[in-house]
């Protein structure tokens, strides 16, 4: 019968919504029966490793010894043996330099968000199926042996705890990144220290950003080990990654982000030709939609404009009849006024009719297709070059989609 695939899983982190990720939480040192996803009657089972004091599990009694440091010492004491004189260099700058509000305390280089641990969680499956602990404590131990082997002159492991009071047993490891701080002395840096390390940026000829760092390649090289490593101890690991982005690797995650919006340029470029392909049709299809419009529009304006020429000269001949220059005789000018006053009522009433005159006028057969013909034109010019525009976008956004991520310059054992 062939042995049940699992997931191998590797996520980082170093903050959510509370913060940056604290020791504490791995190594049990808070009262864990408030908390309601653990079972602390399980807890017993639980296996604590930390670079100074070793394992800590419980005898066969259930009884665990006494740790006399907790994770978060652990931490806070390499930091200061490994930081230190980094800090105290950095604290006598800022006194000489008068900026003694950039002096920073250790703790404060512990919880920064960019210099404390990064906390990797581990599991191997899921809580319907999973390997079985004594073999991923083993493929973890494993693991962080040939980490510090090949990595350790720049990422030292803090800690590392197996739960086996939740759901799922899964793994909690603690690292810190370091590398020269430009005065001879180690501070925590993280892409310096990949870079260190021999790892580039995925492309080389692109700044650092959050899709190319050297800690990318880095992430993918440890997760490679953990799986070699899993399979050497006859762990059958399922490689199809899950639809769901939530359970993808930060790298996995990265790819089939971009491949979603390779793909939706790709639709987009795809609409784009074919209105290129039937341009024609479309450009006279605008332009008789416009035109007509326009005929609307203009009809309306001239209309307006005329009467208000007419009713001009109608009621400036109405003031001369009033002023006696006109030489009308006096009982002949009431009148007068009223057939004035008649004509500029039926000029007002009939504007309809002169609007009709001028969209029939613009809509002549002949006029239309001339007026139609130079829009299209225009219309055809201004759209072929926003989709030139267009192509020529997603065009260099696919010739990126060719580039490969780049390799380790060497290998660092």
């Amino acid at each position: 019968m062939a042995k049940q695939k699992v997931r191998a899983t590797r996520h980082n982190g170093r903050k959510g919504e509370n913060g940056v990720f604290k020791a504490g939480h791995n190594d049990r040192s808070f009262d864990v029966d408030a908390a309601e996803h653990i079972d602390s009657s399980r807890s017993f089972m639980n296996v604590y490793w930390d670079m100074y004091q070793g394992y800590n599990v419980a005898g066969t009694d259930g009884v665990r010894s006494e740790r006399r440091f907790s994770f978060e010492e652990i931490e806070k004491a390499f930091y200061c043996s490994q930081f230190g004189d980094s800090l105290d260099a950095q604290t006598e700058r800022h006194i000489k330099s008068r900026h003694k509000d950039r002096i920073r305390t250790m703790d404060q280089i512990r919880e920064d968000s960019k210099t404390c641990p990064e906390e990797t969680v581990y599991q191997l499956g899921t809580k319907d199926g999973h390997e079985d602990p004594a073999l991923f404590v083993q493929v973890v131990a494993e693991l962080v042996e040939e980490f510090t082997k090949r990595f350790g002159s720049h990422v030292q492991v803090l800690d590392w705890a197996l739960h086996m009071d939740e759901a799922t047993p899964h793994i909690h490891e603690r690292h810190v990144f370091f590398a020269d701080d430009g005065y001879g002395m180690n501070f925590p840096k993280q892409e310096k220290a990949c870079e260190a390390l021999g790892f580039e940026r995925p492309n080389p000829e692109k700044k650092t950003n959050k899709f190319n760092n050297a800690k990318m390649v880095f992430d993918e090289e440890v997760r490679k080990l953990y799986i070699e490593i899993a399979e050497k101890y006859g762990v059958v690991i399922e490689k199809i990654p899950l639809e769901g982005k939530k359970h993808l690797e930060k790298n996995d995650y990265i790819l089939a982000k971009q491949a979603e919006e390779i793909a939706n340029n790709e639709a987009k470029l795809q609409s784009l030709e074919l209105k290129i392909e039937d341009i024609e049709t479309f450009s006279e299809e605008v332009a008789k939609v416009a035109y007509e419009k326009a005929c609307e529009v203009v009809a309306d304006e001239v209309r307006a404009i005329t009467i208000e020429e007419d009713v001009g000269i109608v009621e400036a001949y109405k003031g001369r009849i009033e002023s006696d220059k006109a030489g009308i005789k006096r009982e002949n000018k009431p009148f007068a006024i009223k057939l004035l006053n008649h004509v500029v009522e039926l000029l007002k009433r009939g504007k309809g009719a002169i609007s009709k005159k001028i969209e029939k006028a613009l809509s002549d057969p002949a006029s239309k297709k001339k007026n139609t013909d130079e829009i299209a034109g225009i219309a055809k010019a201004s759209v072929l070059a926003k989709l030139k525009e267009q192509k020529e976008q997603v065009a260099l956004f696919d010739q990126q989609r060719g580039q490969t991520p780049a390799k380790k310059k060497e290998e660092c054992r």
